[in-house]
């Protein structure tokens, strides 16, 4: 009798696992039936293991037949978000330590900012334009991001008020996300003006190894990623480009790659693009372009009452300091140790979304952040204080996105 038992109880487990496999092509009824058979059924272990074995197979292949799947555009960029996610999900993401070395000091006024916070899923993003091809806004794990899914070239570029925003001295930076090394990269396009004042565009171009080159310029230039680029995809990356007096820097994560001593053109503004596509498409966020290049002063007597900086970024409504803001930070601790007896206090400012308790809260946890930054960064206690004042001393509206972006700041006020 117990022999029998033993018998049967193998020979069932043996026939569902045979209708397990026979139902690939539904695995959504897969998983609702191991579910419940894990739930009510009295087999061991050992049993609900195989099982589960059997649920893992099956979501592998279902995987990989997706991939091969012909969609619709919707369903495409949806497909590209849900890769992306997997690959994101096990990217490490850089700390302070890893930018150490990092020299990029963002420009003095935003002019523009966008981090798509605001915009519908599945729509296109309302602070931009078409110019080629097609984008749309989808999502990176839980990040929305904008994806140029057609197009060789696809454009866009900034709604702006006027169509020459950038000074001479200006700085662009963004955050890109290389899918596989099947990708093209992405391209900043910058337009200027030719002596018949006729519009030209140059590109520099971010490739998916994390090279940068450029195109289009009177002289043009490339240069390799430092870190080298075998790790470079399935993870979200920094790039930024400074302009000033006529020679361009540029950088992709902690490293300075590219710098053109001599650009020959004066940009007055900026798009991104590239060859995008459904199954590579471009993909790209936290946009901001800045004016103005004032802020280093390494190796100079400081006389002024404060600095004002916009190079020092947290986490979304977090305290946490983003890793390219140790750009910002070397400045204040060379400046810091250029003159000895300097001692700042470092203020916390937010724009006005959220509660105006929430604000203060938030900007002191900031204010106190960056103190303790310094503090591991070589500077002495007893040279800094923080204080965080929330929305209270706005300097630009907080009716526009770039007003916004203006208001949240750190001030370094000299004591």
């Amino acid at each position: 009798m117990k022999t029998k038992l033993i018998l049967l109880t193998i020979l069932s487990l043996f026939l569902f696992l045979q209708i397990s496999i026979a139902q690939v092509n539904d695995p959504g009824q897969v998983a609702k039936d191991a579910t419940t058979n894990s739930a009510n059924s009295n087999m061991n272990n050992a049993a609900n293991n195989g099982v589960n074995k059997v649920e893992n197979s099956i979501k592998g292949l279902f995987k990989k037949k997706n991939k091969n799947t012909a969609t619709t555009p919707n369903q495409a960029s949806n497909n590209a978000s849900t890769t992306t996610t997997d690959a994101t999900a096990t990217s490490a993401v850089p700390d302070v330590k890893t930018y150490q070395n990092y020299d990029f000091v963002p420009g003095d006024s935003i002019v523009f900012f966008d981090d798509f916070t605001g915009d519908q899923d599945g729509e296109f993003p309302s602070h931009w334009d078409l110019e080629k091809g097609q984008g749309v806004l989808n999502k990176v794990g839980t990040t929305p991001a904008f994806f140029l899914t057609e197009g060789n070239y696809v454009r866009v570029n900034p709604l702006m008020k006027t169509p020459h925003y950038l000074s001479s001295t200006f700085t662009v930076e963004f955050d890109y996300y290389v899918k596989d090394f099947g990708n093209y990269g992405i391209i900043c396009f910058l337009k200027w003006a030719d002596k018949d004042k006729n519009e030209q565009t140059s590109n520099v171009d971010f490739n998916s190894h994390g090279s940068v080159g450029t195109g289009y310029f009177p002289k043009d230039f490339s240069a390799d990623y430092p870190g080298g680029g075998n790790d470079f995809a399935g993870k979200w990356h920094h790039a930024a480009i400074i302009m000033k007096n006529n020679q361009m820097k540029c950088y992709v994560d902690q490293f300075r790659v590219l710098v053109m001593p001599n650009v020959g053109v004066r940009p007055y503004a900026f798009g991104f693009g590239g060859i995008g596509s459904m199954d590579n498409p471009i993909i790209f966020k936290n946009v901001r372009a800045a004016n103005g290049g004032s802020m280093n002063m390494i190796g100079q007597k400081f006389t002024a009452a404060k600095i004002v900086t916009h190079g020092i970024n947290f986490d979304v409504d977090k305290s946490s300091i983003k890793p390219e803001s140790m750009g910002t930070l070397n400045m204040i601790v060379q400046v810091m140790k250029d003159n000895p007896d300097l001692k700042f206090e470092v203020d916390g400012h937010t724009d006005n979304s959220g509660t105006a308790p929430h604000n203060l809260t938030l900007s002191q946890q900031r204010a106190d952040a960056v103190k303790a930054q310094l503090i591991t960064m070589g500077i002495d206690a007893s040279r800094l204080s923080s204080k965080g004042l929330g929305d209270t001393k706005p300097i630009s509206d907080n009716n526009s996105v770039e007003g916004k972006a203006n208001n949240r700041r750190v001030e370094f006020v000299k004591m």
